[in-house]
């Protein structure tokens, strides 16, 4: 059942290596997602690259050091690292706020391990690969979005077993040390032969002793919420966001989205229901390809009876019977829709083209089918907004949970700490009236290190500078907290918790700006350091309470009977064929 030996280790960097002893104040660039400020939460692809590995006969680790260093202040990284044998090191750089921690976990990696290989892989390494690979402690960078097969033959090729030069998507150094980079050809369009095999990183947590190296989230073991990818590429060409349709069109070279079958969706989602009550996110909307497709997966869910809060994700307003079908296929369901700000022109120049009236349809839609929970995302630092648009925005979110009741809850974060590479905007800054401030990784990987997310910033608009930027996010989160407190969305307690994390918030922006006006660099330092714990209390939870953008959750979390039945049987997922009709099932683990 279980290959013991360890070909690769999937090792899941902190955005900043030192975070534990640099005084940095990262702000709120993660508090509307689960994550920390360090990004914990490693790819949804590690999982796909563990089962799809595993099944080509090679055994692979997860290590999300990020996780263990955030969750334990004493975790030594290099003395875990130095026990480590394995025949190479694959080290994600998806994100970048990635980009200094990656690079410094590979350079430990090479120099306790000076023979084994360093990959990288990822949206970032992909964008920033031909830069990426000149740094010595980077050995190979397999570029794409579906990096699967690339890497089976890359760990094959370093066996013996094929050359390099017939690998897709590999940039790589000879043995002159030279630059070679092959063609980005494997773009698959069909998703089907890969999955988040969460069994498989149950097996691999018991095979090496090492639950804690997988865990994704510093809080999952309490709110374990899980993923599923219904698809690779996106319809939609939003101006700021790296995995827009032009984006990945032009450095992944995928020229339209791949999507899983209704099938496999369904199969993923039903197997996570037999191992915890957590809420399942779906990753991309499914009415992307079309009604007639997200009418097969919900179709195909109905008779399952998942039990679980399951978050469908809408990219554009829906119609009517979408949400009747959604009701009638899932017992527990929660939405979110990104409109990203009240003003619809602004909204066109983000690349949404929809206008508030059908969005507010579809709120009502949903509230009155039963939809446990609805978020709406608003964002600052967008191509035609100015700070009076931001706060008109903060009223139009109160107006609505004035309308729609505590089941709506609105959000309103910066576009920080980057504007996404690859992005529209950030190819065609003058177009979209954006002003780039770093063009290269190093840039990146240096502005990670300044003291205040203010200067992390990777641009500024036509419309609001940085300071306006920084500013017009706490007016805004100071004036939402009290909007929701006002409708009874948060209680006494939450709501002055809240006001006074973001007024510390703020306030410290202030202070680094003071010191780091001082001309005595030594000075500087000093105080710096003097002000790190209130760095970091300013750096959690600034905007919003945690649990505020948590889904709802049933009592128990893991059933473990479940989970070890499926880790010592091949289990068929409670007769999953039988029970959807489906003649084409066929075993994801061998």
């Amino acid at each position: 059942m279980f290959n013991f030996q360890t070909d690769l280790v999937l090792l899941h960097a902190p955005s900043v290596y030192d975070f534990r002893r640099e005084s940095i104040m990262f702000g709120p660039i993660s508090d509307v997602i689960p994550s920390t400020t360090q990004f914990e939460m490693y790819p949804v692809g590690f999982s796909s690259l563990v089962e799809y590995l595993g099944r080509h006969g090679f055994g692979v680790r997860i290590l999300n050091l990020a996780y263990r260093m955030v969750t334990n202040p004493q975790y030594d990284v290099e003395k875990e690292l130095a026990r480590v044998h394995t025949r190479a090191f694959g080290i994600d750089l998806h994100w970048l706020p990635h980009a200094h921690g990656s690079v410094e976990i590979a350079r430990i990696c090479k120099r306790l391990h000076p023979r084994v290989p360093v990959i990288f892989g990822g949206y970032s390494a992909t964008y920033f690969h031909r830069e990426l690979i000149h740094y010595p402690e980077v050995d190979f960078i397999v570029r794409g979005d579906s990096t699967e097969e690339p890497m089976a033959m890359l760990m094959k090729a370093m066996n013996g077993r094929g050359e390099l030069e017939n690998i897709p998507n590999l940039t790589w150094k000879d043995n002159r040390g030279e630059v070679r980079v092959n063609p980005l050809t494997h773009v698959p369009a069909d998703l089907d032969g890969f999955g988040n095999n969460y069994r498989q990183l149950f097996r691999n947590a018991l095979k090496f002793m090492d639950i804690r190296g997988m865990t994704p989230i510093h809080d999952w073991w309490e709110y374990p919420i899980t993923a599923v990818i219904t698809c690779r590429g996106c319809t939609h060409d939003c101006s700021f966001c790296g995995g827009a349709h032009s984006a990945l069109k032009e450095f992944a070279v995928r020229p339209q989205p791949a999507w899983r079958s209704p099938e496999r969706i369904a199969e993923d989602i039903a197997r996570v229901g037999r191992y915890t009550n957590a809420p399942i996110f779906v990753v991309g909307d499914i009415r992307q390809p079309g009604d007639d497709y997200a009418r097969a997966v919900l179709n195909t869910l109905r008779p399952l009876h998942v039990k679980n809060h399951v978050v469908l994700e809408l990219f554009n307003p829906a119609p009517e019977e979408h949400f009747d079908l959604v009701a009638g296929s899932l017992t527990n369901f929660n939405l979110e829709i990104s409109p990203d700000s009240h003003d619809e022109a602004v909204r066109r120049a983000v690349g949404k083209r929809y206008v508030n009236d059908a969005m507010e349809d579809n709120i009502r839609w949903a509230l009155d089918r039963g939809c446990s929970k609805m978020d709406l995302f608003f964002m600052i630092g967008l191509p035609m907004q100015d700070t009076t648009s931001v706060m008109d925005t903060v009223e139009y979110a109160g107006s609505l949970m004035e309308r729609f009741g505590p089941r709506l809850n609105p959000f309103i974060s910066p576009l920080a700490p980057f504007l996404d590479p690859g992005s529209p905007a950030y190819e065609r800054p003058d177009h979209y009236g954006y002003a780039i401030r770093f063009r290269r990784l190093e840039e990146y990987r240096q502005a990670l290190l300044q003291p205040s997310w203010k200067q992390m910033l990777n641009y500024e608009t036509r419309w609001m500078t940085r300071d306006q930027i920084v500013d017009s996010t706490y007016e805004a989160a100071l004036r939402l907290n009290r909007l929701k407190q006002q409708h009874g969305f948060l209680d006494e307690q939450t709501f002055r918790l809240n006001q006074e994390r973001i007024l510390l918030a703020r306030q410290t922006v202030r202070q680094i700006d003071d010191i780091l006006a001082l001309p005595n660099s030594r000075e500087r330092s000093l105080r710096l350091q003097a002000l790190k714990a209130q760095m970091n209390r300013a750096s959690m939870d600034t905007i919003c309470w945690r649990d505020e953008i948590r889904w709802p959750v049933l009592r128990r979390n893991f059933n473990f009977f479940h989970i070890a039945w499926d880790i010592l049987f091949d289990s068929k997922l409670c007769n999953f064929a039988r029970m959807t009709g489906w003649k084409g099932y066929r075993r994801t683990e061998k």
